[in-house]
This record gives structure tokens, sequence and C-alpha cells, in this order.
């Protein structure tokens, strides 16, 4: 039996006349989710991946640079599905120059990510900030927009106009979201099912209300960024993790194709067994993937740290720097200097230090302004964040 998802309105746009999508609320009906569908043969694995990583995360004893690295990595990739020409590199290579080099516009795409990011994971950490809530998306929409394109798509507000996507205009657009006179009602039953007391399990609920949110694409831009974050904003507010770790955008990266095919088969055919089959799959290997990650990183950077304090000549700091590699593998004497507070001198004998431990590896060749990398560790986070 095919499921009805929800109910098609007519609307003009822009002269066209159009069938928009209006989604039922949640959760599925007519009939719910098949509960010996695939969906739930995947839960299971999802779950202990999960539980794994937020394990993984308790072990590492700092988890500060893991958290940095990681949501960095999410910001580039996010950002990438959207069309930014960024790299993971080229955000790092940026942070290296500490505000002394402006960013060109892919760079700055990504740092608002960052910000709206970490605008929202504090917002849900202190007591008295904004709950997990339309207000709180609003507030991270507004900082994920500020100034950079779509600055002038209404950031911050839900949209009084209706969009599409796809498409060359409304008329040939592969999808029709809500007209933006039902919005308000259609908001109010999404925000409704994130604090419902349901009996679903709760990654099964973000996987739905992920669908909901970009099928309700209640911005003029920026939708699939937010949509993205919800998740792991949802698997912070419900505990499933302890600490931010789980970021899809990876996932979604690597098979962009189905991601989509899923989503519309879901409006389209009401497949959410489907949808959430492949969503589950996506956490269990990439909650599996960061708690690796999280081992292998942290037992390279023990390697090196040995390496550095073995190497003759060490100095304090030296090992200050290297301590510093995590958040900043790319590094200049600039920056030791200002990292450091010390001189010129000692910053560079600081970087010889690491250099000749193999730590860090001179990247441009050339004898001024020069600047060098931790390449093993660069090269492990950095994958699939290329372009």
């Amino acid at each position: 039996m095919k499921r009805v998802t929800g109910r098609t309105e007519k609307t003009t746009v822009v002269g066209e006349a159009v069938h928009a999508f209006v989604p039922d609320p949640l959760p599925p009906k007519s009939p719910p989710l098949d509960p010996a569908g695939s969906w739930a043969q995947s839960l299971p694995a999802a779950q202990h991946a999960l539980a794994r990583l937020d394990l993984a995360g308790e072990m590492v004893p700092s988890l500060d640079w893991f958290l940095y690295a990681f949501v960095r990595k999410e910001a580039v990739l996010s950002s990438q599905i959207e069309g930014t020409q960024a790299t993971l590199v080229d955000l790092l290579t940026f942070e290296a120059a500490d505000g002394f080099e402006d960013p060109n516009p892919n760079v700055e795409e990504v740092c608002t990510y960052l910000v709206a990011l970490n605008y929202a994971r504090e917002q849900l950490d202190d007591p008295a900030g904004l709950p997990l809530s339309m207000r709180l998306l609003n507030e991270t929409h507004r900082r994920l927009m500020s100034g950079v394109r779509g600055a002038d798509k209404q950031p911050g507000e839900i949209r009084k106009t209706q969009n599409w996507i796809g498409g060359t205009r409304p008329g040939d657009a592969s999808y029709v979201p809500p007209p933006p006179q039902v919005l308000p009602d259609v908001l109010r039953d999404f925000e409704t099912f994130i604090h419902d007391q349901s009996p679903l399990p709760p990654l099964v609920r973000a996987g739905l209300l992920h669908v909901q949110f970009e099928s309700i694409h209640p911005y003029l831009d920026g939708n699939g960024r937010i949509g993205r974050l919800l998740i792991m904003l949802l698997l912070k507010e419900w505990g499933l993790l302890s600490k931010p770790l789980l970021y899809l955008s990876l996932f979604f990266k690597r098979n962009r194709q189905e991601y989509y095919r899923r989503l519309n088969a879901v409006t389209a055919d009401g497949d959410w067994e489907g949808w959430l089959e492949y969503f589950l799959r996506g956490v269990a290997a990439i909650a599996d993937e960061a708690a690796n990650s999280a081992r292998d990183l942290f037992a390279l950077l023990s390697e090196d740290r040995q390496k550095v304090l073995r190497e003759s000549g060490t100095s304090v700091a030296a090992a200050r720097l290297f301590e510093a590699l995590p958040k900043n593998p790319i590094v200049t004497v600039a920056f030791a200097v200002r990292h450091l507070e010390v001189t010129k001198p000692t910053a560079s004998k600081a970087i010889q230090t690491l250099e000749s431990a193999g730590v860090l590896e001179e990247q441009t060749g050339k004898k001024r302004d020069r600047t060098w990398v931790y390449r093993e560790y660069l090269d492990r986070l950095r994958v699939g964040t290329e372009l």
C-alpha cells in the first residue's frame, strides 16, 4: 500500500501555476512505519556505533582538539554539498594567517557556517540559552547567511515568498515546497514532533525530522546546511551523544545521488522505510569512522610527541608549538610568534625542531614566507574533503 505523506496545493509563482507539496505532520501514518522494514534491521548497528563513538569521545584525554577538527571538517563538507569551492586545507591555511589575510568568498562561506554551528552548540550547552526550536534555527540561519552569498535572502527569517528546487523556473522545478501562507502551521507541527514523547527511537525521529525540514524548505537559501546541522543538534538534545561528534555530511557527499533519490521517494511515494534504512546506514558508517579516527589521531599525536621530546635541543617553545598543531596543522613563523608569544628567532627554532623530528614539513619550497604542514595528521583528517 502506497503511503500518502502530504497534499499538493495549487499556487502561482511568477505568473506560473504550480502544485506545491505540503507534508503531513510526523510521524508517518496511513500506514505507520513498518516495524519489520529494512530500517529496523539497520537500527541496532547504528545505535551501537553511536554508543562506541560516545565512548571514544570519553576516552580521548583532551576532546577539544578533536571537536575543533571535526567541526571544521563538517563545515567544509556541508558547504561543498551546496557548491562552495573550498577545501579543509583552504580553511586551515586561512586560519593560519590569523586574520591577517582576507578570506576568498568560498572560504568566507565556510567560516560563517562555523560561526553558525558553534552558536547553535553553545545555545544548547547554556542553561539560559535558546532551546531546540525554530527560533534557535532562525538565529543560526541568520549567522550562516551573514555577509555571504545569499545574504540578501532574508537571513534568519522564514520565507514570505514561494521557492522551488531544480529547474530554471517554477513550472519545470523538480520540487516545490509548501506555500508561505501554510508555513506557520507546518512549522508548528514540526516543532511539536521535536518535543513530543514519541515511542519511536530517537535516531529514527532524527531521520524523520531531517526529511521534514528539507521538505518544508523554510528559508530562501541555506536550507541544506541548516537541515544537516539539525541532525547533530537533535542527537545532542536527546542525549545520544554527550559531545557533538557525529556529522553526516561526509556520508551524504559520498552518496549524493542516493541521498536525493531517497528524499524524493518520501514525498513522491511515501517511502519512509527506504530513507530510514539509508540514514541509519550513514549513522553507523560515519560513527564508526569517527571513532576509528579519534583513536588513530590520538595514537599519532602520542607517537609524534615522543619524537619531539627525544629531539636533540628541543625546547619548551617547540613542545608548546607541537601541542598547538591539532588545532593548527598549518603554521608559519608569524603564527608561531603570535601563538607562543616569543621572538621570531625562538619561533623559527621551534619550527625547525619539529621539522627535524619529522613532524612538520615545509610545503612552499621558498626561502621567505614559508609555510609548514603537519602532513600525517592533516592527510588523515582531510579524507573526503577535497573537491
